[in-house]
């Protein structure tokens, strides 16, 4: 066990299964299919992200280091949330995006009962730390420990 201290940018509590990418996280790319065709499991649609492509995102610790793409990417995050599509969390080695960072806060602030949790700056010691399905805990204070 682990624990890493990084920065709250949504509050809550969460407890998930690590889903750990690598590499930049393409929130079109990742969400699209889920959110036009009706994938409840929200199975990752980025070809380019081989850490993610194909898996289920929903209800996941979604690890990253930080999410690249178009300017939607914030408006594809809030509408995951909105639909009930979202990681339980979301972990960010390095400081989030101005972007992601506002469909994380539009969803916490606009939609009644939908908590995701995010934190971020943890740094690169925790991705590299942090594997696929191990548990993931968030404290309300931003620290994270990885089991």
């Amino acid at each position: 066990m682990k624990t890493f201290q990084g920065r709250v940018v949504t509050p809550g509590t969460a407890s998930a299964k690590a889903l750990v990418s690598h590499g930049g996280f393409n929130t079109l790319a990742s969400f699209q299919k889920s959110l036009q065709f009706g994938d409840k499991t929200a199975k990752c649609g980025d070809q380019n992200n081989s850490d993610l492509y194909g898996k289920p995102m929903v209800g996941t610790a979604l690890c990253l280091p930080q999410t690249i793409g178009s300017t939607t990417g914030g408006l594809v995050l809030y509408c995951a949330c909105a639909m009930g599509r979202q990681p339980a969390c979301m972990l960010f080695a390095n400081p989030i995006d101005s972007l992601a960072c506002a469909g994380a806060v539009l969803a916490d602030v606009w939609l009644d009962g939908v908590c995701m949790p995010v934190v971020d700056s943890l740094g690169e010691e925790f991705l590299s730390y942090v594997k696929d399905g191990m548990t993931v805990s968030i404290g309300e204070n931003g620290v994270v420990t990885v089991e």
